[in-house]
């Protein structure tokens, strides 16, 4: 698990957008393994972003209108899963992060630590290597937040999934096993 804490406003969340194949660098690459991921096809660039990385954002993008158990579909329904598979998939991570009483709630009927478990489960659903977490707790109270942020720990170890964290919570950063500071375009060690 690794944090990336800084200033706002330093490129912290744009960084992180890069990883993902969301927004093109303006210079240099982006290599996953051997492959810079902008040399991808558009379609091969879309494919390697639901195949092989998860994605929480400190607003969950959550669809209103689609209830814990839809909005967790969707990746599995992009890679073309059936609608029983897709929802045997959703429901057992929906379940694995606590949220398996609330199957069937729409999002505004869920807490906001609630919806966010709903935001981990989605990113979580197609077993990627790699999950990008924008803030994953900045939209949360402490206690809901640091919650959430034992709930990622906890699936970084059981799952052996890598977590890429931007946070502005040093409190949390600190758990990570590696921190990294963002300045002046630079990233570097942090100074614990």
């Amino acid at each position: 698990m690794l944090a990336i804490v800084g200033a706002s406003g330093v490129g912290k969340s744009t960084f992180l957008h890069i990883l993902g194949g969301l927004d093109r660098p303006t210079a240099g690459r982006v290599l996953y393994g051997d492959v810079d991921i902008f040399s991808l096809a558009p379609g091969e660039l879309a494919r390697f972003r639901n195949e092989s990385v998860g994605f929480i954002f400190q607003f969950h993008h959550l669809l209103p209108e689609f209830t814990a158990l839809e909005n967790v579909m969707i990746p599995a329904l992009i890679r073309r899963a059936t609608q029983s598979d897709a929802a045997a998939m959703a429901t057992k991570i929906l379940t694995e992060v606590g949220l398996g009483s609330r199957l069937h709630h729409r999002p505004g009927e869920l807490s906001g630590g609630e919806q966010q478990r709903v935001a981990v489960a989605r990113a979580l659903v197609l077993k990627p290597e790699v999950v990008l977490a924008d803030e994953p707790t900045g939209n949360l109270d402490t206690h809901t937040g640091e919650s959430i942020h034992d709930l990622l720990l906890s699936i970084n170890k059981q799952m052996g999934i890598t977590f890429v964290i931007v946070t502005h919570n040093d409190k949390l950063a600190i758990r990570a096993d590696r921190v990294l500071r963002m300045a002046d375009g630079k990233l570097r060690q942090a100074n614990n």
